[in-house]
């Protein structure tokens, strides 16, 4: 793993989010995106070298509209960049750790993505994101 690629909030609405968010920062969301795979939109924000992702569900069936269903908005995930996203999901395997999906999806931001099951790590979600070339 090279380097924290993101923070990832959770948000039940993403317009009313970014308005705190950029008053918090002290500027505007560089790109939104919806992720029709992961049924959310996103919004990210630079801030230094760091990246916050703000993630709204989009249907009432997504991971993000589950997760409020059970919690309250906040801190949904940390993501890692990784170099080679299969030579790593192979490697986390063989650690015992279980992945949520066998192979990498296209996720926001340019990324193919995997989350790790949060029974492995501590209760903490995490993701994986390799920049696609």
């Amino acid at each position: 793993m090279q380097k924290i690629e993101h923070i990832g909030i959770a948000v039940t609405d993403i317009d009313a989010s970014n308005k705190i968010f950029e008053k918090v920062f002290g500027k505007e969301n560089y790109k939104s995106e919806k992720v029709e795979s992961e049924g959310v939109v996103t919004s990210f924000f630079q801030i230094g070298e760091n990246k916050i992702e703000l993630v709204a569900a989009t249907n009432p069936d997504s991971p993000i509209s589950k997760f409020l269903s059970r919690n309250r908005e906040g801190m949904h995930h940390i993501a890692f960049a990784v170099d080679n996203i299969e030579v790593e999901m192979e490697r986390l395997k063989n650690e015992g750790i279980t992945l949520l999906n066998d192979v990498p999806k296209k996720g926001a931001d340019n990324k193919l993505i995997c989350f790790l099951h949060p029974n492995s790590t501590n209760g903490v979600l995490i993701e994986l994101c390799q920049e696609i070339k």
